[in-house]
């Protein structure tokens, strides 16, 4: 990546998503507007003297916008998780398919997505309940499997390997509750692509970014030991529910375009204002 912003030059934007980046391409793109996107649990993933370099954090929830402005004071940061404030509601839609499911988990076979909170939920409802497990990637998919066997609840798989947005869209109109179960989680993207296909979402109010999204019209949240009694209160008020309506008021990806496009200005005018000082220190200094 040195190589070719020393061939083409720093670009006019350079984004950073969650894992990292070498401190020496942030100076070889000092005059870029730099961003760093937390998109998960950690509010920073970097350490503050690569941070230091940024001109604009995302992050995902108050708490952390609140420490990154700690460690790194006169930085530009604004609550916008990428994954749910730019849904594409072209992408997650409707369909009108009959609800063959009651619950969808829409996540990878990992630990922290939490399905446990899923399964040990369905142990205390009615056997006829019905779930779904959307598994992208992850090592957990044999062990889940073979958790539901052993706990004797109704829950389909498919994936991991995971399928493409169509097929997932399709997958989650088949059901009429999205979940999202996970604690130590950044705002996961499929909060809100649960609500554009028309999906209500029960979230764990442990959620620890993203519950944002959760409004009495685009679901409920709940602690684990109450996801049972939410879920059925949930499935008996499905029609007082309204998430594609809200998400395409507030959050879809047109919504956000616009709040980042007035924060990348504003990291502009701020670059401007510090060169402008600069230059003006040095005419003090020459005369």
């Amino acid at each position: 990546m040195l190589g070719y912003i020393a061939a083409f030059g720093p670009p006019d934007i350079l984004c950073v998503w969650g894992l990292g980046v070498d401190v020496s391409i942030l100076e070889a793109s000092a005059s870029s507007v730099r961003i760093y996107n937390s998109i998960d649990a950690q509010a920073l993933r970097v350490p503050d003297e690569v941070g230091r370099h940024f001109e604009i954090v995302l992050t995902g929830a108050q708490w952390q916008s609140e420490e990154v402005e700690r460690r790194l004071p006169g930085v530009l940061t604004a609550i916008m998780p990428i994954g749910p404030e730019f849904a594409s509601p072209e992408t997650f839609f409707p369909l009108g398919l009959e609800k063959i499911y009651d619950v969808v988990y829409v996540a990878a076979a990992q630990t922290y997505k939490r399905h446990d909170v899923l399964f040990d939920a369905l142990t205390c409802l009615p056997r006829s309940m019905r779930a779904l497990c959307v598994c992208g990637y992850g090592e957990l998919g044999e062990q889940l499997r073979a958790r539901v066997d052993e706990l004797g609840v109704s829950v389909d798989f498919v994936g991991p390997p995971g399928v493409g947005f169509d097929e997932v869209n399709r997958l989650m109109n088949l059901a009429r509750i999205g979940v999202v179960c996970g604690v130590n989680d950044g705002a996961p993207a499929i909060l809100t692509e649960y609500m554009l296909a028309g999906l209500p979402v029960l979230a764990n109010s442990r959620l620890t970014c993203g519950l944002q999204f959760i409004t009495s019209a685009t679901g409920r949240m709940a602690d684990p030991d109450h996801f049972p009694v939410v879920l059925q209160e949930m499935l008996a008020d499905i029609g007082s529910f309204r998430p594609r309506e809200a998400v395409l008021l507030d959050w879809a990806w047109p919504h956000t375009a616009e709040r980042f496009s007035a924060l990348v200005n504003e990291a502009r005018r701020r670059k401007a204002d510090v060169v402008a000082t600069e230059q003006e220190s040095d005419c003090e200094r020459d005369r």
